[in-house]
């Protein structure tokens, strides 16, 4: 034992005499200057640096450039990047310096590292022509501890088989931490310690989720999985439950009253929480009034209250296939801060005076207090657009006509529109789907969308332009940024296969010809390939101070302003509103800035979630239909298999490469296709083949297809 420790002192000890020389510069020092920058005086302790740097001057670690000088052989000899584990135990290390390869390092080599984590990594001396090698010398932080799976539970000891493929270690449960759990249940279980030189992490079963199988654990798992609690602590809704309904006349006054001014939501037929509300108005002039009024939650959610850091920690609502998780407990997200008919409601808004043209010629943000005198659901409303009759016709026909003028100028600015379809399910009462169908979206739900455009751009570029030649006001903007050409290149190469040209001369004609493509793709069979395919080319939005403009939209300035009980950045930009509207100094960028990256990080979590469960339920589904025969499209392909999705109802699953018979197949990656080497037949990405479904697997939520060769 004291062997081995004093092997462990000597590896902590040479990584920090590294850490001394690269802070150095590499300077050569001897063994006391070492010692003294360590701030180690005693002289075990400096014969001990001397012998580490002998030892690793024969390891060729360090170099002896003059006689008790030493110094590190290759300065950049550590990197730090984040791991990606391989199938077979070895793994990646992705450095942080994008200018740097990747490192690959051997299994008995990671010293207990997972996928995710962010990781010290000591490069070997490369040999030419190999890729680099190396070894991990510090975990610097865990992605996760926590890990969903199954408890395998006997007399004796207890394990938990992660589900994350990712997760290639058992995890070991003490019969004293199972928590309860039984045999074959799905737990959440946490990682308490990984001894020196042990195969298994140790951990303790912190959530029962249920059984295997059961619609509530599989979707309690997701959420586990990806992070997010399941309840609210009894402290936050202790909070919530003493905001007072009911809204009173003192803070009525120091607001702008639009109760007496025609109010309506619209909504999707299951909302419960209605974050905004329009009004409309004609003026005397023959102008319109038209008013978007958020909920006002920064008014109830107060910083540093245990409400305020829930709703930051969680940073979003979580919408799966069956259940909301909200991000604000349902007193306030259904109930207070709602703005549901017939109700005094507190709102922020912005309010703009719109001539017939849909030209801006006042605007006005502020708080006010409305009373919503209708609530629609998206499919009344567009009942009123195409029958042009029922309660507030005229109002809203007017409403969809401005929004058309806003819609088109928007595109005519550069904008894109993707209109990918979305898959929704039919669920009985246990919540087993009983049929999936592609949601579509009309007049009416664009009508909203345009308003809230408007608003989030003109809130966004108030700010900016307030700020402009005197202080510039810390702010939260939606940025986007535009498109790494060689990705447009390659998608725009593959578009040219359905007859489709990306002209890439400028943003504008980029944005004009895909445009085209996507209005000309919709309902065809490859329009979910297309439009998922130059989502993928395109960068991906983000929360920041830093910068303000967003490429898809083409808009110079943009924020999130209109769903506060959802996310969190329209939390912070009200905030940040009606402090500058108050004529308040500009806020702490940094902090704004911190919250910014965990916002984003977290809303591609809920959509990471959110996925999962909708991947659930198409398992679920073909699952009774294992057997069935199904015409598909490819949709993606890889050096193991092509996944392929049944057209009918948008379900995706994979056909393995090993399972076609008829040849040996190898991926084409440049050309997105797979080629088989003797008979050079191809299955490129988007056509279509036929598929019987083969073997579904729930708790993996995988689905495999055999492709039916005709």
């Amino acid at each position: 034992m004291a062997k081995h420790k004093s092997a462990h002192i000597k590896q902590v000890l040479t990584q920090l005499i590294s850490d001394i020389f690269e802070k150095n510069k590499n300077v050569a020092l001897n063994h006391k200057q070492v010692a003294a920058k360590l701030n180690l005086k005693d002289v075990a302790s400096t014969d001990t640096i001397l012998e580490v740097l002998k030892e690793q001057v024969d390891k060729g670690l360090f170099t002896q450039p003059e006689r008790g000088k030493f110094r590190l052989k290759d300065l950049k000899t550590f990197v730090v990047g984040t791991v990606d584990m391989t199938a077979d135990g070895s793994a990646f290390i992705v450095p942080d310096d994008e200018f740097e390869k990747d490192i690959y390092v051997a299994p008995r080599k990671l010293r207990n590292a997972l996928h995710g984590d962010k990781v010290k990594v000591y490069v070997f001396k490369k040999k030419t022509g190999r890729k680099n090698e190396g070894e991990v010398v510090e975990i610097i932080t865990r992605l996760k501890t926590d890990f969903i799976g199954v408890a395998k539970v006997s007399e004796r000891f207890a394990f938990v088989i992660p589900d994350d493929r990712k997760m290639l270690h058992d995890i070991f449960v003490p019969l004293n931490d199972l928590n309860g759990a039984k045999n074959g249940q799905k737990v959440q279980v946490s990682i308490t310690d990984w001894p020196e030189g042990a195969k298994n992490p140790i951990g303790k079963i912190i959530n029962v989720l249920g059984e295997q199988g059961e619609n509530n654990t599989e979707m309690n798992a997701i959420l586990a999985q990806y992070g997010f609690p399941l309840s609210f602590p009894a402290e936050v809704e202790a909070e919530a439950n003493a905001i007072p309904e009911q809204v009173s006349e003192a803070e009525i006054k120091g607001r702008r009253d639009f109760r007496n001014t025609v109010t309506f939501t619209i909504d999707p037929i299951d909302a419960k929480d209605f974050d905004d509300a329009i009004s409309f108005k004609k003026l005397p002039n023959g102008n319109y009034e038209i008013g978007i009024h958020i909920a006002d939650v920064s008014h109830y959610v107060l910083p540093k209250s245990m409400l305020d850091k829930e709703a930051y920690e969680r940073a979003t609502s979580v919408y799966l296939v069956d259940r909301v998780i909200p991000m604000l407990p349902e007193r306030l997200s259904n109930g207070v801060c709602s703005l549901r008919p017939h109700e005094d409601k507190l709102c922020f808004a912005a309010v703009f005076e719109l001539d017939e043209h849909a030209n801006i010629q006042n605007e006005w943000f502020g708080r006010t207090v409305i009373h919503s005198d209708r609530r629609f659901t998206y499919e009344e409303a567009q009942e009123v657009i195409e029958t042009k009759t029922g309660d507030f016709a005229e109002e809203i026909l007017k409403l969809n006509e401005l929004a058309y003028i806003l819609r088109e100028r928007k595109f005519k600015n550069g904008a894109i529109s993707f209109e990918s379809t979305e898959v929704k399910f039919k669920l009985d009462e246990t919540g087993k789907p009983i049929g999936v169908y592609v949601k579509e979206r009309k007049d009416a739900h664009k009508l909203i969308e345009d308003y809230m455009l408007l608003a989030n751009r003109k809130v966004a570029e108030f700010i900016a332009k307030k700020g402009k030649g005197k202080q510039k006001y810390t702010f939260v903007y939606r940025v986007h940024d535009a498109p790494n050409l060689e990705n447009l290149n390659s998608f725009a190469s593959f578009a040219s296969r359905f007859g489709y040209k990306i002209n890439m001369k400028s943003d504008k004609e980029i944005a004009k010809s895909l445009n085209y493509l996507m209005e000309d793709v919709e309902g065809k069979k490859e329009q979910n390939i297309l439009t998922q395919l130059a989502i993928r080319s395109m960068a991906k939005a983000i929360y920041t101070t830093k910068k303000t403009s967003h490429y898809g939209l083409a808009f110079d300035y943009y924020t999130h302003f209109t769903s506060p009980i959802r996310r969190y950045p329209d939390v912070m930009v009200h905030r940040l509103l009606a402090l500058y509207l108050d004529g308040g100094k500009s806020a702490d960028a940094e902090a704004y800035e911190a919250a910014s990256v965990h916002s984003s990080a977290m809303e591609k979590r809920a959509a990471d979630a959110e996925r999962a469960s909708v991947k659930y339920k198409q398992a679920e589904y073909l699952e009774e239909n294992v057997g069935k025969t199904y015409m598909g499209i490819i949709s993606g392909v890889t050096e193991w298999g092509m996944y392929v999705e049944i057209i009918e109802n948008k379900c995706e699953g994979m056909v393995r490469l090993r399972d076609i018979s008829d040849d040996f197949y190898v991926l084409d990656e440049k050309n997105y296709c797979i080629v088989g080497q003797r008979k050079k037949k191809k299955y490129q990405l988007g056509d279509e083949v036929q598929i019987k479904v083969k073997k579904v697997d729930l708790s993996k939520r995988q689905i495999d297809f055999s492709l039916v060769q005709q």
